[in-house]
C-alpha cells in the first residue's frame, strides 16, 4: 500500500459517557489521557496523545508501520473510559487526497457491499458530509464495482474531518466503556482466589475507582498457593488500571481463634466481619475510602440479606458490592471475557475452607456476633492483622 495518499497510521479513540460530564468533562479527559499514556509506556517508542473535539488521537513516530498502530489499539482497548478504538490513517485535508486514500483502502479488499460514512467536525472543510460520501463512494463503486448498501454494508469506510487532518478507517475494537480509572477515588478489594472478587474489582475500575487488593491467606495452616493465585489474578487485572498493589494478611491463627470460640454456625460470618474490620484498618492506612467485595445476594449462606446486613454492621466504611444482583452464570461470563476465569478455576487452599461448618447460619444476629468479637477482642486483633500485612508489587 502506498503512503502518498494515506499519509501516516494513527489510532483514533472514541469517548463514552465522559462527553456527558458537562463542566467536569475536562477533568475526566485529563485523567483518561494520563491513563492512556501510562498504558503505552510498555512500548519502546514514543507516541503523541492529543485531545480533539469528542475524540482522542494517538499519533505514532513518522514512518511507523500499520502493525504498530494495531498494537497500540489493542493495548488501549483495555483502558476504561473508551468505547471504540480505531486503527486509522491521517490524511491531508484535501478532497482529492481523501478520494485517493479511500480507493487505496479498498484496493485489496472485496466486500460484498460497502458504505461511506463521513463526519465533518471542522465545518470550514469545503464539502458537506453527504457530498464527501457521494464523492468517495462513487469513486469506489466505479473503480471496483462493489455495490452500495447503506443499511447493512459488508464494509464501512469512515471519514472524519478534524481540525488539522482527516481520519479514515474501516475497522474498530470495542473499548471497556465506563469512566477513567482514578476519576472516582481509591478503594480496597477483598480478593479471594475465587471467581467473584476479580469481576467485582473490574466492575469498580470501570466506574473510575483505582483499587488495591487485600488477600487473606490461611498461613500457617495452608501453603502459599492462594497467594500465588491472588497475585496472578491481580496481574491479569492490572492491565485495566496499572500500578496495582496486592496486600496479604496471614489469617490462619485468627481463624483458629474463631473456631475455638464455640459458635460453629456463626464462624463464617464472624470471620467475614473480622476480615472487614481488618480491611477497614488497612484501607485507612493506604488512604482508600471504600471496601469492595464480590458478594452476590443469596449465592451462598453468608450472602443472605440478614448476613450481609450483619457484615455491614462490622465497619463504618462503605462496602461496595457491584455483583449483588448478578447470578453465577453472569459472573462467570464476565470473568471469561476479562480473562480471569481460567485462573480462578485453578485449585488452591482457600482459607475459608478452614471454617466450613456442617451447617452455616443464614440469619446471623448482630448481638451474638458481638459476643464472639468481645471474647476475641476483635478490634485489637484487626489492628494486629493489619500490622502483619505484606505488600506484593507487580
Amino acid at each position: 500500500m502506498t503512503m502518498s495518499a494515506l499519509g501516516e497510521p494513527c489510532v483514533l479513540l472514541k469517548l463514552g459517557e465522559i462527553v456527558l460530564k458537562g463542566k467536569n468533562r475536562e477533568l475526566f479527559e485529563r485523567r483518561l489521557i494520563g491513563n492512556i499514556r501510562e498504558a503505552l509506556k510498555e512500548f519502546d517508542f514514543t507516541v503523541d496523545v492529543r485531545k480533539r473535539h469528542g475524540v482522542i488521537a494517538i499519533f505514532l513516530p513518522q514512518g511507523s508501520a500499520a502493525e504498530r498502530a494495531d498494537a497500540v489499539a489493542q493495548r488501549v482497548a483495555d483502558v476504561p473510559g473508551l468505547v471504540w478504538i480505531h486503527s486509522a490513517w491521517q490524511v491531508p485535508k484535501d478532497p482529492d487526497t481523501v478520494l485517493k486514500a479511500g480507493l487505496e483502502l479498498f484496493r485489496d479488499r472485496n466486500p460484498a457491499t460497502f458504505a461511506v460514512r463521513s463526519r465533518r467536525r471542522d465545518k470550514r472543510f469545503p464539502m458537506h458530509s453527504n457530498e464527501l460520501d457521494r464523492l468517495v463512494g462513487g469513486a469506489i463503486n466505479d473503480e471496483y464495482a462493489i455495490p452500495v448498501d447503506l443499511k447493512h454494508p459488508g464494509l464501512t469506510l469512515h471519514i472524519e474531518v478534524d481540525r488539522d487532518e482527516v481520519f479514515m478507517f474501516t475497522d474498530g475494537l470495542p473499548g471497556q466503556g465506563g469512566l477513567p480509572v482514578g476519576s472516582s477515588g481509591r478503594a480496597l478489594v477483598l480478593m479471594s482466589g475465587g471467581i467473584d472478587s476479580p469481576v467485582a474489582a473490574y466492575r469498580m475500575m470501570r466506574r473510575g475507582l483505582h483499587v488495591d487488593f487485600l488477600h487473606f491467606s490461611g498461613i500457617p495452616f495452608t501453603t502459599s498457593e492462594s497467594i500465588y493465585k491472588a497475585y496472578a489474578l491481580v496481574r491479569k487485572l492490572d492491565r485495566f488500571q496499572g500500578k496495582s498493589r496486592l496486600w496479604v494478611v496471614p489469617f490462619g491463627k485468627a481463624q483458629q481463634s474463631i473456631r475455638t470460640s464455640g459458635q460453629d454456625r456463626l464462624a463464617v460470618i464472624a470471620q467475614r466481619r473480622l476480615m472487614l474490620k481488618t480491611a477497614e484498618e488497612v484501607a485507612h492506612r493506604i488512604k482508600a475510602h471504600a471496601l469492595i467485595t464480590g458478594d452476590a445476594l443469596g449465592q451462598v449462606s453468608s450472602q443472605t440479606l440478614a448476613n450481609i446486613t450483619a457484615q455491614d454492621h462490622a465497619v463504618e466504611m462503605p462496602i461496595l458490592r457491584p455483583l449483588v444482583g448478578w447470578d453465577k452464570t453472569e459472573i462467570m461470563a464476565e470473568a471469561r471475557r476479562i480473562g480471569t476465569l481460567e485462573i480462578s478455576e485453578l485449585p488452591d487452599e482457600d482459607c475459608c475452607t478452614l471454617l466450613a461448618p456442617k451447617r452455616a447460619e443464614t440469619r446471623a444476629k448482630i448481638e451474638d456476633l458481638k459476643l464472639i468479637e468481645k471474647r476475641l477482642d476483635a478490634e485489637e486483633l484487626a489492628v494486629q492483622l493489619a500490622d502483619s500485612i505484606q505488600e506484593y508489587t507487580l
